[in-house]
């Protein structure tokens, strides 16, 4: 870690210019009882005075007023030589000797919170000369100064860290050890470089020609926090790691938010599954069950209950469901949770709350995951959706379009009944989750059959209808929806063969009139919905 022995240093200088004060005060004067010598600047001095904290002005410590409306204040050799300097626990070192000569004092810590850049800019009346004067930059360079020199100074840039440094110089008198300011200059690193990346996308997506700000950047930088290391990744042989994306904001309503209650760690596989489980079952508004096999929903079902959404999408293919993925849009009660492990092995459950009485139950398959995701909502409206491929990265909006039913038509001549409209369109929500080439058959609000990845549309239909059978489920009076169109006629012929009696698809095929004329010879229901919604 450096050429110097990593010693416990003494804090006996500090300097303090936040933006964010919350929790300052108190800390300041809990660092008086060490007789810290503080330094300060503009609003967080005037705080530190008025509290009672014995305070000096930067410009007062250097010489040099605050200028240009405070955009130069700790610019100078006094603050960075202090900061940078090479010293060791006796105070000497490499540049002992310059810090003599030139009257440069030792800061021994840091504690700096940034302009609120990423604040300012998420507000979207945001001008642009107010995102610029938001830009810090005696912050940054302080912060990178301290971190850089952890060997002798600590720096401290969240107010969650207080607590801990105070904890630590109480425990050994005044000093803060080796491991606590190497780490402390991780997070520092950490805060700069999420800083910056969010100057850098925000600076790279505003149009010169028109100042407009355009939805994906010159660069796109992002940061991702590791939550999990994993036992291994897709297979065995793959190393793998879960990170969370610290730029999205989201703290509910996700796997990467959750809060795991029950079970052994989650699996790489676990973590895809399971997202793919919440994003469908956050789809519906009634009492929902969705259950996720290789990230292909494999049950789906609505109810007045939760219980009875349970077994209906557990009915749909019982097989597939073993060793699924679980997820609900409701607090799970005890009832559900005693049906799920009477029936069926399950990786993971997730709901937005799990009760305690379920818990107890669920503590008893001791391999089971039990998830709490908090609040859920349909709306994926302004996320973007991530795709690598060697050597790049493909972005897009998130599939967060809900069908207006408004646009939708009716392209048959017969109409579909308000039931099968009701089953048409509970089959849509599902289709836009199962993998290409997607057909859901569905009745009375929970699938029949799903038939998932195949290469071919009448393929689909086909893995959609023997699945159905192979559980005893009656396809006759089902509904049927694709996620995209049908290139030919001879996939709603075999709809019609299997009792397929109305259809939901985007239509836009130029052989549409055709598969229209194979759906009236047969007297289904056809609605064209102008979208698709392709999962690859």
């Amino acid at each position: 870690m450096g050429q110097f022995k990593m010693n416990q240093y003494k804090i006996k200088t500090a300097l303090v210019s936040v933006s964010d004060k919350a929790e300052l005060l108190p800390f300041t004067l809990a660092l008086k009882n060490f007789d810290v010598d503080i330094i300060s600047t503009g609003g967080t001095y005037r705080l530190l005075k008025e509290g009672g904290v014995a305070v000096r002005e930067v410009s007062e410590y250097t010489g040099f007023p605050e200028m240009m409306d405070g955009r130069v204040k700790t610019l100078h050799p006094k603050i960075h030589g202090g900061l940078l300097g090479r010293r060791d626990s006796e105070g000497e070192g490499l540049d002992a000797d310059v810090m003599r000569d030139n009257d440069i004092g030792a800061i021994d810590l840091v504690v700096v919170n940034l302009y609120p850049f990423e604040s300012t800019i998420a507000d979207p009346s945001c001008a642009f000369n107010d995102a610029i004067e938001n830009i810090d930059i005696g912050g940054p360079a302080m912060i990178r100064s301290a971190a850089k020199n952890f060997a002798s100074v600590a720096v401290i840039v969240d107010a969650e860290d207080y607590s801990t440094v105070l904890e630590e110089m109480n425990a050994l008198s005044g000093c803060l050890s080796a491991e606590t300011r190497y780490q402390l200059a991780i997070k520092a690193f950490e805060l700069i470089a999420r800083y910056d990346s969010a100057i850098s996308n925000y600076l790279g997506s505003i149009n010169p020609n028109t100042n407009e700000r355009e939805q994906f950047p010159k660069t796109m930088t992002r940061q991702f926090q590791r939550k999990q290391l994993m036992r291994y990744g897709e297979n065995p042989h793959q190393n793998a790691a879960f990170y969370v994306d610290s730029n999205e904001g989201m703290s509910t309503g996700s796997v990467s938010f959750s809060n795991q209650s029950h079970g052994k760690e989650l699996s790489y596989n676990n973590v895809a599954d399971t997202d793919a489980a919440l994003q469908c079952v956050s789809a519906f508004k009634d009492p929902a069950c969705v259950i996720v096999k290789h990230a292909n929903p494999c049950g789906v079902a609505t109810a007045e209950n939760l219980l009875d959404a349970y077994r209906f999408a557990f009915e749909t293919d019982p097989t597939s469901a073993f060793g699924g993925i679980i997820a609900f849009n409701r607090i799970v009660e005890a009832d559900v949770a005693k049906d799920i492990t009477e029936k069926q092995f399950v990786e993971v459950v997730i709901a937005p709350e799990i009760s305690l009485e379920a818990k107890e139950v669920f503590s008893k398959k001791k391999n089971v995951r039990v998830l709490e995701c908090g609040g859920i909502t349909s709306s994926e409206g302004g996320l973007l959706d991530y795709k690598k491929v060697i050597g790049g990265l493909l972005v897009q909006d998130a599939d967060s379009d809900l069908l207006d039913e408004e646009n939708l038509k009716v392209v048959s001549k017969r109409k579909p009944t308000p039931d099968e409209k009701r089953d048409l369109l509970f089959a849509w929500t599902v289709a836009k989750f199962v993998k290409s080439n997607a057909i859901v058959y569905v009745k009375n609000q929970r699938t029949i059959g799903v038939g998932a990845g195949q290469m071919s549309r009448v393929y689909s239909a086909k893995v959609a209808g023997i699945k159905a059978s192979d559980e005893g489920l009656e396809v006759p009076g089902s509904v049927m929806a694709s996620d995209a169109f049908f290139p030919f006629r001879d996939g709603i012929d075999a709809a019609a063969k299997a009792g397929i009696t109305a259809v939901i698809q985007p239509g836009g095929s130029m052989r549409d009139a055709e598969v229209i004329e194979a759906a009236d010879e047969s007297g289904m229901a056809m609605m064209f919905t102008g979208m698709r919604h392709f999962r690859h």
